[in-house]
């Protein structure tokens, strides 16, 4: 069912326009306190903005704080909307099929109709065989899957999902990101996500959020492969400086550590000097030496360690803005450690400059 939604809550410095279209996915990033959470809770009516609209598939839910346009608010009961968030929120004296029936039952359904359909939607989730059980036999796992049948009974037009497996344990994530895969295939959804994999599996579309304004809005593929924000860059894995485009470089911009410092690289589009402009990176492209390396024309960047971290088989070496992947045995015969001045090597090559 599409979407279109423009609010703004002055108190929180939100001001946030998106459009979703009939069964589209789109996942919503941003760092904590950007301004996600308020934006699914302004849909759902849980929050009522200072001023804006939304309207999905043709009915309006609210418009408000507009002088031009009368006052419309529509009860959250009444929106075709159904959010799943981090806490499953089951009625704790029923059970489950009973939860799951709760929808149904709740908008004129007999009995036994609810309950064929808590049935059909358990099945679909592979849950059936908990509908005896209270929610107090389950484990947080099947808590949330048992949560997504039930936000599905009410047939909302539209689901949000509210960081539906933050709080949950590594282990059970893999099969619950998979069902909800499958569950969400034809259905319209917006999900709310700090996992990066939750938006490649998940999401048709992506849109970064930071300070409360839409800074990015793409493709998943695209977003997540070529960001042009700090934070899509920093989930997607990339190392990325902004600046100003000059050449075959990226000038960073003043106010970061790299201020001054030209970044070669190949653009891969068409750019004008004076462009604002990004140069980005994988970690695996930079090497880490102690002393300045010879060879061919290189980015060269002296930085200071601030921490080490496995990642697979690699070590991720971090220096506040920048990262590299290096080897264990790499860390080991260059005796890196916290604290450890630096010079990351990276060849023109492997840096990628667009427009931001």
């Amino acid at each position: 069912m599409s979407l279109d939604f423009h609010a703004r809550i002055d108190e929180r410095g939100i001001d946030v326009a998106l459009q979703l279209e009939d069964g589209e996915k789109v996942a919503i990033l941003g760092p904590n306190g950007a301004g996600k959470s308020s934006v699914l809770a302004a849909i759902a009516g849980l929050i009522r903005p200072d001023s804006g609209f939304a309207t999905l598939g043709g009915t309006t839910l609210f418009d408000v704080g507009r002088p031009d346009s009368p006052t419309i608010w529509r009860p959250a009961h009444d929106r075709g909307t159904a959010l799943l968030a981090q806490d499953p929120l089951l009625f704790p004296h029923l059970s489950v099929l009973e939860n799951v029936a709760f929808g149904p039952r709740s908008t004129g359904s007999s009995r036994h109709t609810a309950r064929a359909t808590a049935r059909r939607l358990l099945e679909e989730v592979d849950a059936l065989q908990f509908e005896k059980r209270k929610p107090a036999q389950l484990s947080g796992g099947q808590a949330q899957r048992i949560a997504v049948p039930r936000a599905l009974a009410a047939d909302p037009r539209l689901l949000l999902l509210d960081e539906p497996m933050s709080a949950l344990d590594v282990a059970v994530v893999p099969p619950l990101r998979q069902m909800l895969r499958r569950v969400l295939k034809d259905r319209s959804a917006i999900i709310v996500t700090h996992d990066v994999l939750d938006a490649l599996l998940l999401a048709d579309r992506v849109i970064v959020i930071e300070d409360g304004h839409v800074v990015e809005d793409g493709p998943t593929q695209e977003v997540l492969g070529r960001p042009r924000s700090p934070f899509a860059a920093q989930i997607a894995g990339l190392n990325m400086v902004s600046g100003l485009a000059s050449g075959n470089a990226v000038l960073a911009e003043s106010g970061t550590s790299f201020e001054g410092i030209a970044f070669e690289g190949i653009a891969t589009e068409p750019i004008t000097d004076g462009d604002s402009a990004v140069a980005v990176f994988s970690p695996s492209a930079v090497s880490v030496h102690l002393t300045p390396p010879g060879g061919s024309p290189r980015n060269v960047i002296a930085a200071t360690i601030t921490e080490i971290e496995p990642m697979g088989d690699r070590m991720r070496i971090r220096t506040g803005q920048l990262n590299a992947d290096i080897t264990a045995p790499s860390v080991a015969a260059l005796n890196l450690m916290p604290g450890t001045d630096v010079l990351l090597v990276v060849k023109a090559s492997e840096v990628a400059i667009y427009r931001s």
